[in-house]
């Protein structure tokens, strides 16, 4: 019975996030690679990539979540413990340190950034399009974000 279940389980997840990724090796949000902007603020409608890379609100990489804030200069940094693919996106349950305080990514001080989500150490992360996502129930972002293109 238990095996059963563990193996239903496992379907589920391979069901919920793209073949492909599975395939390659890669997390379930590795779709999410690269850096996105807006959340904030709507994103301007025909951003240019040099505008996009020189400030962008969120950036995904395979260990990190990096985060813009509109009273910091650094972008804070949060450590991905695990990411699960869902039907909508993907939820990110970050890593807390010892102290709860969230490193900066240049130095300075250190606090604790969450997504202005219901707790700073999850995020779920919702597909809306090919380049765009929004972070549902986060009053830190109450606009959706779009991938900044390098074209």
């Amino acid at each position: 019975m238990r095996r059963l279940i563990l193996l239903s389980l496992a379907s589920l997840l391979l069901a919920a996030a793209p073949a492909s990724t599975f395939a390659q090796g890669q997390p379930p949000h590795s779709w999410l690679f690269g850096s996105w902007t807006g959340g904030i603020f709507p994103p301007p409608p025909g951003l240019s990539a040099t505008a996009c890379f020189s400030q962008p609100t969120v950036i995904f990489t395979r260990d990190l979540v990096l985060r813009a804030t509109v009273t910091e200069q650094e972008l804070s940094q949060r450590v991905v413990e695990t990411a699960r693919a869902s039907t909508a996106g993907v939820e990110f349950r970050f890593a807390v340190t010892g102290s709860g305080a969230v490193p900066r990514v240049f130095g300075g001080g250190a606090g604790r950034v969450g997504f202005g989500c219901e707790s700073p150490d999850v995020l779920n992360v919702q597909r809306r399009g090919e380049n765009e996502i929004a972070f549902p129930g986060c009053a830190d972002f109450p606009y959706p974000l779009v991938r900044c293109h390098s074209r």
